[in-house]
């Protein structure tokens, strides 16, 4: 076995000045203020740079970001009940559900907010087709108030019977998720603070966890004291149930259930959690459960996973490629590559976005190109197991990339017994 990485300690200035706040939007040490101009600030400098008129979005996190304004955020990623127009100059006009658009008000990020058109089936059925005409009529003249001449339009989710009627009235779309995520990629200080405060929660969440974890506790238990812990301490939502434990630990991608816990099994949570102000903590832990020791396998491929987090983590550097970081990428044993997790780092925001750099033959096949930057935070994440045994370790940290070198923003430790 090759020597272990250095501790996490030397990277961690970040994470260690994290203030204490008030978990409320517009009472605390985060100037909300100066981060919605930030990120308006962001997109629209985006959407000039691709001379568009403006962005319409649908996704509830573009539009958190762009205006800094949420509401029935779950609700309204399936039922297209809230939307929103950012112009490349200027502030935006929000499109709400009914008799919500007081959510807006004193958010200097928003010019006007209005009844929005819905037109989702179960709320117009066969008028659907009469009452799109009417929507995109109101979208058309808010495009030409705004751009002028230029019918340019980003449009992040909208469904074909949309588009076509946008493209009736003469309006050329784009896709609109392509300026926000280049948006989103470079956070600011305000935004690394909203970030801190989420892993705080994250954390407290994973450490109750920890200490709840014997023998006979179901999967779906221990899972939902992140998640309530998340509720209570002004968190928002989970976008996975990703704990397992023993067999159900490989392969990957098995939600928890109503398995108990056994003895000498180790148990695995990727934490997926959005927590206050909209921003996620991703990070991911193995935990040992006793009485006992835990097995040399167990052993062997925790520590074949902490190896691999921390190699890549090593890698991150402000002015590195994609297509470097993923040839340098720490390469698994080949008995492990089969269930790999597939992905070298993610970018991490709002929620998960862009980078997202592949390994080896997967970045030849499905990659692209970029650079790291300073201030973007990403997710460095692995998965060891081997295909059709008996266990498996998921291990993952939140980084912030600076000129220096890496920062690690996810403080919770990892499992002494298991790399002993």
């Amino acid at each position: 076995m090759p020597d272990m990485p250095k501790p996490d300690q030397d990277h961690q200035p970040q994470a260690r000045l994290q203030p204490a706040i008030n978990q409320v939007d517009h009472r605390n040490e985060v100037d909300m203020v100066r981060l919605r101009a930030y990120r308006l600030g962001r997109v629209q400098q985006e959407l000039r740079r691709r001379d568009y008129a403006g962005c319409l979005l649908y996704d509830p996190v573009n539009i958190r970001y762009a205006t800094g304004t949420r509401n029935m955020t779950i609700w309204t990623m399936h039922n297209a009940a809230r939307y929103c127009f950012v112009p490349a100059e200027g502030r935006a006009i929000l499109f709400d559900y009914r008799n919500c658009e007081h959510l807006a008000a004193g958010i200097e990020t928003v010019a006007e907010s209005r009844r929005g058109t819905f037109w989702y089936y179960f709320s117009v059925a066969d008028r659907r087709a009469e009452i799109i005409q009417r929507w995109a009529k109101e979208i058309d003249d808010v495009v030409r108030a705004h751009g002028g001449e230029n019918r340019r339009l980003a449009v992040d989710h909208v469904d074909q019977d949309g588009s076509a009627a946008l493209e009736a009235l003469g309006l050329k779309l784009f896709n609109g998720q392509e300026p926000l995520e280049h948006a989103r990629m470079i956070k600011s200080r305000e935004e690394l603070v909203c970030m801190g405060q989420a892993l705080t929660v994250c954390e407290a969440g994973l450490a109750k966890v920890r200490h709840a974890l014997e023998p006979g506790r179901t999967e779906i238990e221990l899972w939902s004291l992140l998640a309530s812990t998340n509720t209570e301490m002004g968190g928002e939502y989970m976008e996975t149930r990703l704990l397992s434990a023993g067999g159900r630990t490989n392969p990957w991608y098995q939600e928890c259930s109503e398995r108990r816990v056994r003895p000498r099994e180790i148990v695995s949570i990727d934490t997926d959690m959005v927590g206050p102000f909209g921003y996620d903590a991703d990070i991911s832990r193995t935990f040992f459960c006793g009485p006992g020791k835990p097995t040399d396998n167990q052993r062997t491929i925790y520590r074949l996973a902490y190896e691999q987090v921390h190699h890549n983590i090593e890698l991150l550097r402000a002015g590195t490629s994609f297509r470097d970081l993923s040839a340098r990428a720490w390469k698994p044993p080949p008995r492990f590559a089969p269930l790999a997790a597939g992905v070298v780092i993610h970018g991490i925001g709002m929620c998960n976005e862009y980078p997202q750099v592949y390994p080896g033959e997967a970045h030849e096949r499905a990659g692209y190109d970029g650079v790291l930057e300073a201030n973007m935070t990403v997710c460095v994440e692995n998965y060891i197991g081997e295909k059709g045994g008996l266990e498996g370790v998921k291990l993952e940290q939140m980084v912030l990339i600076t000129e220096r070198g890496p920062e690690i923003l996810s403080l919770f430790p990892f499992e002494d017994e298991l790399l002993a």
